[in-house]
């Protein structure tokens, strides 16, 4: 298992980790930015993580004197080739190869109709760029709002990727429960990639804390073509019917995305079947109405 932070303070204390930037870390948390403005940071595990499947629990506290919208700019965290790179992305580097979680507490487009602080994902071969102007939208695959900032309470959140199954959930409601708010099928990632943290801050601020990362392997049956795949090999993918280009608001904070399921098709067939019927019955009777009223006449 992979955990952060140790007992104590200081590099000695961690020896899987590394960090960088305006990262302090304590016996209680690991800080990646200070609620001071113009501040970036990050923490990145030294070692590669080789397993087909598994789960992230990161424990984790966002918090600052600004109010509401004069606070920014978020948390992200990685499963990525790259590692100690610093960027403009939450305090890391763009056109990355692998898998992003943002936790964006400042909407940069004044047109959104999301509610932050938004959670979203995104998957990057190295040839996508994130739109900080758009909050990432042009490359976001899915996302939820959650309230996650100045809680007085523990704040959670669980990345699992299993079989190509990339699930985010979110425990920040004090209910000591998971809540589901990403769910994204035909995700390819390779193994040999780094788990990390990072965080920035602009013109506004925020404290940025992890509290904990730990890493969970889950035991799962593969297909016995799998291993036959080199899976250090693999390019970051995911499998839509549409391209993530498309996205849309949904004042929900969801994006429709996805393939039809068998379960869309069905139900959509159902519909459709239903309304033929309703249009079928309604014709029916004012064409019975429409002939009494003509007998009348004669």
């Amino acid at each position: 298992a992979l955990s952060v932070p140790a007992a104590g303070a200081g590099s000695a204390a961690m020896p899987l980790w590394d960090f960088q930037g305006s990262t302090m870390v304590t016996s209680q948390y690991v800080r990646l930015t200070p609620d001071e403005r113009s501040r970036e940071g990050s923490i990145w595990n030294r070692v590669p993580c080789f397993l087909k499947d598994w789960e992230l629990h990161v424990h984790f506290k966002i918090h600052g004197a600004g109010k509401k919208n004069l606070h920014g700019d978020g948390l992200a965290l990685w499963y990525t080739q790259e590692r100690l790179v610093p960027g403009p992305v939450f305090g890391s580097k763009d056109n990355f190869h692998g898998l992003a979680i943002f936790l964006d507490t400042y909407p940069n487009d004044e047109a959104t109709e999301r509610v932050f602080p938004y959670i979203s994902a995104m998957v990057n071969n190295g040839s996508l760029t994130y739109d900080h102007s758009k909050d990432g939208r042009w490359t976001e695959l899915a996302g939820c709002t959650a309230d996650l900032r100045n809680q007085n309470h523990d704040t959670f959140l669980a990345i699992r990727y299993s079989r190509g199954r990339l699930t985010v959930m979110t425990d920040v409601e004090d209910k000591n429960e998971w809540k589901n708010c990403i769910d994204i099928a035909g995700v390819q990632l390779p193994t040999g990639y780094f788990f990390g943290a990072s965080a920035g801050t602009g013109d506004l601020s925020d404290n940025h804390d992890i509290i904990s990362m730990k890493l969970f392997q889950l035991m799962v049956e593969h297909p016995l073509e799998d291993e036959t795949v080199d899976w250090t090999k693999i390019e970051p993918s995911v499998s839509l019917l549409k391209s993530p280009k498309d996205n849309v608001d949904d004042p929900t904070g969801n994006f429709r995305s996805g393939p039809l399921t068998g379960w869309k098709v069905f139900l959509l067939l159902l519909c459709a079947l239903l309304g033929i019927i309703v249009c079928a019955v309604v014709g029916a009777v004012v064409f019975q109405k429409r002939q009494e009223r003509n007998k009348r006449f004669y």
